[in-house]
């Protein structure tokens, strides 16, 4: 028997299918959801719920967040469900403020996957948030590296060198060094050249824009730099990378 029959007959099986969902209901530090093409949630386990301010989950599903979440963080949330279906690009370790009950706020970790069908279209996604900080600590520490992870992401073609990023917020090198290590394991001249490739593999894959211009799009005005640096990060070069499978 092949592993693909073994697992479709194995799922085929199930008395529930989404047996995720009952694993996570024991987490109250994460929220795990599943939403369809139109950001409608399909699963949800009960943390979710109860941040929600709902009392079980059949409130919650075939709503969107932007029917659950307060204006403007919802549609916000909305919009980022719908980009991730259009395009099938996963957003991974995304650092977000959330709404707790009693009107609280607390910062978190979000990621989200494309769910694929048999034929290769996204119909869906599935996703966590996970606390890295309630809202009885001080949220500084990560509103700071917030504010630095926006400003790599918008300014991404002319990218700051760390002890500029860290004066932006009032902190030495070291400090910021550390709360990005406590939240990514990575030092903050990793996180820039991590959001720089990032957004190079997506030019690559999901525009016709040339590598010249891809490179010189995220901060490299050697072409020859960025493709070493391109092949170091993912084992291709450039153009072999946009000539293979979508990832």
């Amino acid at each position: 028997m092949t592993a693909d029959v073994l697992i479709t007959d194995f799922l085929q099986r199930l008395a529930t299918p989404l047996v995720g969902e009952l694993l996570f209901d024991e987490f109250d530090n994460l929220t795990y959801f599943v939403k369809d093409n139109l950001g409608r949630y399909i699963s949800v386990n009960l943390t979710l719920v109860r941040r929600c301010g709902m009392k079980n989950k059949a409130e919650l599903i075939g709503k969107t967040a932007a029917e659950v979440y307060p204006t403007p963080l919802g549609n916000h949330f909305l919009s980022q469900d719908l980009e991730l279906v259009r395009t099938s690009r996963p957003l991974v370790n995304e650092l977000e403020q959330h709404p707790y009950p009693r009107r609280q706020t607390g910062w978190c970790l979000t990621t989200k996957l494309p769910l694929m069908d048999l034929a290769g279209g996204t119909i869906g996604l599935v996703g966590m948030s996970r606390d890295v900080q309630a809202p009885d600590k001080d949220p500084a520490i990560y509103a700071s590296v917030a504010e630095v992870i926006e400003h790599i992401k918008r300014n991404i073609e002319e990218p700051s060198k760390s002890c500029e990023l860290a004066e932006l917020v009032g902190l030495s090198t070291w400090q910021l060094d550390q709360r990005m290590r406590e939240l990514f394991g990575v030092t903050t001249a990793q996180l820039i050249l991590q959001t720089r490739m990032d957004a190079a593999a997506k030019h690559l894959q999901g525009t016709t824009m040339s590598i010249v211009d891809v490179a010189l799009r995220v901060g490299y005005g050697d072409q020859s730099a960025f493709s070493r640096q391109f092949r170091k990060t993912f084992g291709l070069t450039p153009g072999e990378y946009r000539r293979s499978p979508r990832q």
